[in-house]
């Protein structure tokens, strides 16, 4: 169903790992995108480590009684089928609708997806079986946890289609940066030059902690003027590698 999925580089997971979702949405922001960062999804596990991957989408809908009953589970469509097609370190991207009396997946579900290789959950809703999906030590980023199964408040519909996701838009194979301020999206068709801009902004925000911690004041230094600008690049030339 939808989209084939297209894997990231083992450079482009590299790069990406080692910037913080907060640069990312300040180098969309230069870029005209302001509506980067995924809400309500947060880590279900304080600590989570930084994680990169394709947008591998599903999409719920309203719960309808004569649909959202326990014998869709095994359904042509259903989570169980979406689960099965996703590849080897993507990011399952679920829109629940913000729906947060449900549980999308729980921990045999999550536990199918650590197996597969999945990098990681993330959701505008909430998971079940919250001590099994933890000991099933698949990152997940949700909104916490329910008791009842999603047929309670949600009918599963597609994967692999463009969805919302905490009032994002999401399209397959986007890319996913998760961290410990939440989830964020990288258009696919702009990964190569925020990559490139993000390097440079952690780079440049670096040098400025520096100077923050040798005691200059911040105006004219956060943003830098010309002056810090010419500073910073002086800098920035005399540290790179020859």
């Amino acid at each position: 169903m939808g989209i084939e999925p297209l894997p990231l580089s083992a450079d482009q997971v590299r790069i990406l790992s080692g910037v913080t979702t907060a640069t990312l949405t300040t180098v969309l922001l230069k870029k005209g995108l302001r509506n980067v960062w995924m809400r309500g999804s947060r880590p279900l596990r304080p600590g989570q480590s930084r994680l990169v991957g394709r947008a591998f989408t599903l999409r719920f809908v309203p719960a309808r009684e004569d649909l959202a009953t326990p014998a869709s589970w095994g359904a042509p469509i259903s989570t169980r089928a979406a689960i099965e097609a996703m590849p080897d370190g993507c990011i399952a991207v679920v829109d629940a609708m913000g729906v947060t009396d449900a549980g999308i997946f729980g921990d045999i579900l999550c536990a199918r997806m650590r197996k597969l290789g999945v990098a990681a959950l993330v959701s505008d809703g909430v998971v079940r079986d919250l001590d099994g999906v933890l000991a099933t030590g698949l990152p997940v980023w949700c909104q916490g946890a329910a008791a009842p199964a999603s047929v309670a408040g949600l009918t599963f519909v597609a994967w692999q289609e463009p969805i919302g996701c905490g009032g994002v838009a999401v399209f397959p194979n986007d890319v996913v940066v998760v961290d410990n301020d939440g989830a964020v999206l990288i258009p696919h068709a702009l990964l190569d030059e925020v990559m490139s801009a993000a390097i440079e902004q952690e780079l440049l925000e670096g040098w400025i902690m520096t100077q923050v911690e040798a005691g200059v004041p911040l105006p004219g230094l956060y943003p830098p003027n010309a002056e810090n600008r010419s500073r910073y690049e002086a800098w920035a030339k005399a540290s790179s590698p020859r």
